[in-house]
């Protein structure tokens, strides 16, 4: 009866955050209608690799930055779900403040599984790399930025059992996770499970466990009220980071959830929440530490 009754409150939970992302898809679609396109210019579907998920979009500033920094961002979707297309607010939202962005496409759960989407990254990050100069774009201040799956994405590509060739890796100046699962275990989960190999425990792929000493910021947003991603996977990882002499913060932002902490980048929404503002404020200090 116990079991039943676990199993049923699994189930439950799992019903109540594909709702969430659903209803996720139905608002970024109307951020994406309503926001101003005045700051960049858009370059869709740039080919990084030969598969028909290995695509980015670029956003470039019509104002950058003397340095000219590049945000990487990767989305979220418990690693089954999301497109590249439904992130124009993010770009907007970067690119009014000088930051050329860039978003992309990975290979989704179940039918491809860790560390597919890892691997995405990986050569979506050495094509920027390598085609800088045609692209008129710069990777030399790199900042990976993810939500939820793609946080768990970006720390991995950096924090891997099997560290990656990655070209630009001394480039990369920040990494910001956005509701990131950086220390848990996926097996059972109802809504990672299937973007895992539920034979290899969890303890040989998470992030958590193959931090290393280096010069990377690191910032982990965390929302107040996040009913998907427990805080511990950020209290964790920062103290891990920390332990091993990098450079660590946890922001927490009032007034959120899982889902509108990132809204609140929208320059719609920016006014109302605090994620942009102290966002922006991490990637100053950031880039003047650079």
């Amino acid at each position: 009866m116990q079991i039943l009754q676990n199993l049923q409150r699994l189930t439950t939970q799992a019903k109540l955050r594909y709702q969430e992302f659903r209803l996720y898809d139905a608002a970024s679609y109307m951020l994406n209608h309503l926001t101003p396109r005045q700051s960049f210019e858009l370059n869709q579907d740039i080919a990084y690799g030969t598969k028909a998920r290995q695509l980015l979009d670029i956003y470039r500033t019509k104002h950058p930055l003397p340095q000219r920094p590049l945000i990487v961002f990767v989305h979220g979707g418990a690693w089954q779900h999301g497109d590249k297309k439904d992130y124009v607010f993010i770009g907007e939202a970067f690119t009014r403040e000088g930051y050329d962005v860039v978003v992309l496409n990975y290979h989704l759960a179940p039918q491809h599984i860790f560390p597919s989407y890892i691997d995405d990254l990986t050569l979506a990050l050495n094509y920027l790399d390598q085609h800088q100069q045609d692209l008129h774009i710069s990777t030399e201040q790199l900042i990976l930025m993810g939500h939820s799956a793609g946080a768990f994405n970006v720390m991995s590509a950096i924090y891997h059992p099997t560290p990656y060739t990655l070209e630009c890796r001394s480039k990369i100046k920040a990494v910001i996770g956005i509701a990131g699962p950086y220390h848990f275990d996926y097996k059972g989960d109802p809504i990672a499970q299937d973007a895992f190999d539920q034979n290899i425990p969890y303890h040989e792929v998470m992030p958590y466990y193959f931090v290393d000493h280096n010069p990377i910021r690191h910032c982990l947003v965390v929302a107040e009220n996040d009913q998907v991603v427990k805080k511990s996977n950020s209290d964790d990882l920062d103290q891990q980071l920390r332990q091993c002499g990098n450079y660590s913060q946890i922001v927490m932002i009032p007034k959120t959830g899982h889902i509108t902490v990132l809204g609140g980048l929208s320059s719609l929404f920016s006014w109302h929440f605090q994620t942009k503002q102290s966002i922006l404020n991490f990637l100053d200090e950031a880039l003047k530490a650079s």
